[in-house]
């Protein structure tokens, strides 16, 4: 016994048990745990439901960084990891097309010789080639092979024609063009003009003349070269630029936005690892191979880990589900438009035929989403949201119905990615009046997404485009902090308590339909040459039953004399199919904003919607503009009409 205490006349054994340090501290720990667990109560719910999903998310991003690390160590190029993949599986299919069956030596074989034969032509690192091919084997095979020489093929739509078309090849500064035999009248219009002075090559004509002034035939051309790796000067590497990709740009004219190799890998090697995607599945794309869902989430599956591939020239609803048991196909790619026109086409046993286990892509309507699994087998459906150039992405690996993706809400906050506010009539990100900050929106608030950009990293960085002025409008400066840059998305979507992700909608001047992203000013242009000096503002309308929203023009015409005839004849011949404004709706003037900006909120709400607008409506038919009349808009509306 502790002397001191018999001195003061107190034992130990008879001090309060309940006041002892210790017993204190572990009363006071326990009380603070349960306030905190009944204030927040609602998020410890969430973060252990959510737990499962976000430790998945984790271990497979886990993977992918670990690989692009790795990648970027070795400075591995496309070219050099198709190389791996080929000496692993020579004789394996790399590519389905049609009849054809490409092996991975043979896809080889075809590449080098493009390399070699456009060195022996001069053509060195840096350089640019235009490439206008439809879907086959060769379009990937050709910018393969001029990839090994660090020459970058820019991919372009094979829907352009005349100024946008002419626009893609000059904006990349190309010093060449190779074109597909069955674009010979796209090319030969340019060259009618007297707009194309430089070599241009064409591929593909299997024996049928080729009719473009002045072209040399690439087909003869290669099979004097070699099928072995060229000898380079110039090192190709995980941080050089690989192709072009073009998305559509608020000047009006596309945007060309320069692809690295190590941005490829990314795209390539985060769709395998977040999907669970194996060299073993068989893949089916009928996406446009000049587009990055296509041309790199799908192609690169091949390329990077030597998964075959079906490559399909167009989408065809009715031969979907047969070329999925002829191929023997597990994987399929899309985009909301195929799955519609999918769900639309009659019930048939080929439905449930099929071997396939996953389909990802981005666009499901979530009104069909468990309807179309359910009819259909698919297992898994993994949606997804990002853009070719951006670096805010988002997936979802559990089929949640609806979502395009999440974070895990635990981690949300220090993610260099967030929702912030907009202006809902003019699209601008709003600030804090007295931080002059943005402000971040709030679970189940809609908002645009933007990414933090991290100066070459990977999956943070921004390139930009060709074009170095079009860059600054993708970016948001002094954000959340002085001197940070962040890249807007243009998309509004939404986020609720769980951290899934939903997309809501696009901002600034541009709509999605088909599958493709249109420039309201691109229409415009257009619509003016033959509207002349009239107001004219274009924006994106929805139909019931449709993905996405189709184009829609209100014209000024105080005189009822507008020429619906040269209207129609000019967007038809000027503008690829998904992007004619599909209603035209003339009005006597059409109202600006304080700033005489054309007003297009209001217009866009009010869509074409006959029975509340005293204006005339055409919709173009055969492509003519016809009256939009009760009959026809009744069965608009009702899904009758075949869009």
């Amino acid at each position: 016994m502790d002397n001191r205490a018999v001195e003061e006349g107190v034992s130990l054994e008879e001090s309060p048990w309940y006041t002892s340090v210790t017993f204190i501290a572990t009363v006071s720990i326990l009380s603070l745990t349960l306030l905190l667990l009944i204030i927040y109560r609602k998020m410890v719910v969430i973060l252990v439901k959510t737990f499962p999903r976000d430790c998945r998310a984790v271990v497979r991003f886990a993977r992918v960084i670990k690989t692009l690390k790795i990648f970027g160590l070795k400075n591995m190029s496309v070219g050099k990891m198709f190389d791996e993949i080929v000496k692993k599986h020579p004789n394996k299919v790399c590519f389905y097309f049609e009849d054809q069956e490409w092996t991975f030596a043979q896809v080889s074989d075809y590449a080098n010789r493009v390399a070699n034969y456009f060195q022996s032509q001069g053509f060195r690192k840096g350089d640019s080639i235009a490439l206008f091919m439809n879907n086959r084997p060769e379009f990937v095979a050709v910018w393969l092979g001029l990839s090994k020489i660090g020459v970058m093929s820019s991919l372009i739509n094979f829907n352009l024609r005349l100024k946008p078309l002419l626009h893609s090849i000059e904006v990349v500064n190309s010093k060449a063009i190779i074109y597909g035999h069955e674009l010979s009248e796209a090319i030969q219009e340019l060259k009618d003009e007297g707009l194309l002075n430089l070599p241009i090559y064409c591929s593909g004509h299997s024996g049928k003349s080729i009719t473009v002034d002045n072209s040399i035939d690439m087909d003869e051309a290669i099979k004097r070269n070699l099928g072995t790796n060229p000898v380079v000067k110039e090192v190709v590497g995980f941080h050089d630029n690989l192709v072009y990709i073009y998305t559509s740009g608020t000047t009006g004219l596309p945007k060309a936005a320069p692809i690295k190799h190590s941005r490829f890998f990314f795209m390539g090697v985060g769709g395998h690892n977040l999907h669970d995607l194996t060299e073993s599945d068989i893949q089916y794309t009928a996406l446009p191979l000049y587009h990055s869902a296509g041309g790199i989430l799908g192609i690169g599956q091949a390329l990077i880990y030597g998964t075959s591939i079906v490559i399909k020239k167009k989408f065809s609803a009715s031969s979907w589900w047969k070329d999925c048991i002829r191929y023997k196909v597990t994987v399929c790619q899309y985009i909301g438009e195929i799955c519609r026109y999918l769900y639309s086409q009659p019930p048939s046993p080929e439905d449930k035929q099929h071997r396939v286990r996953i389909m990802y892509g981005n666009g499901l309507r979530s009104e069909i989403w468990a309807s179309f699994v359910q009819r259909f087998g698919v297992k898994r459906i993994g949606e997804l949201y990002g853009s070719t150039e951006g670096n805010c992405n988002v997936v979802n690996i559990d089929s949640k119905v609806g979502a395009v993706g999440f974070f895990p809400r635990f981690a949300y906050p220090l993610l260099p990615t967030s929702l912030v506010k907009v202006n809902e009539e003019t699209g601008e990100i709003l600030r804090h009046p007295k931080t002059n900050r943005v402000i971040a929106c709030k679970p189940n608030e809609a908002g645009e997404l933007i990414g933090k950009i991290i100066a070459g990293n990977p999956l943070r960085d921004f390139q930009g485009y060709a074009d170095p002025a079009a860059r600054e409008n993708k970016i948001i400066r002094d954000a959340y902090r002085k001197g940070d840059a962040w890249f807007r998305s243009g998309d509004i979507l939404v986020m609720d308590e769980f951290g899934y992700f939903y997309f809501r909608d696009r901002t600034g001047d541009t709509f999605r339909w088909k599958g493709e992203n249109c420039s309201t000013a691109e229409v415009e242009s257009v619509v003016s040459n033959v509207c002349g000096l009239r107001d004219a503002v274009v924006y994106g309308v929805e139909i019931p039953g449709n993905e996405g929203r189709c184009g829609m023009v209100s014209i000024a015409d105080p005189n009822s004399d507008l020429d619906m005839d040269a209207l129609a004849s000019k967007v038809t011949k000027s503008l690829p199919v998904y992007a004619r404004p599909l209603f035209v709706r003339t009005m006597h003037e059409v109202e600006l904003t304080g700033t005489y900006k054309l007003r297009k909120v209001d217009l866009q709400k009010e869509g074409f919607d006959i029975n509340k607008i005293k204006d005339n409506i055409y919709f173009l038919s055969n492509h003519k503009y016809v009256n939009l009349e009760h009959d026809l808009f009744n069965k608009l509306v009702s899904g009758q009409v075949r869009l």
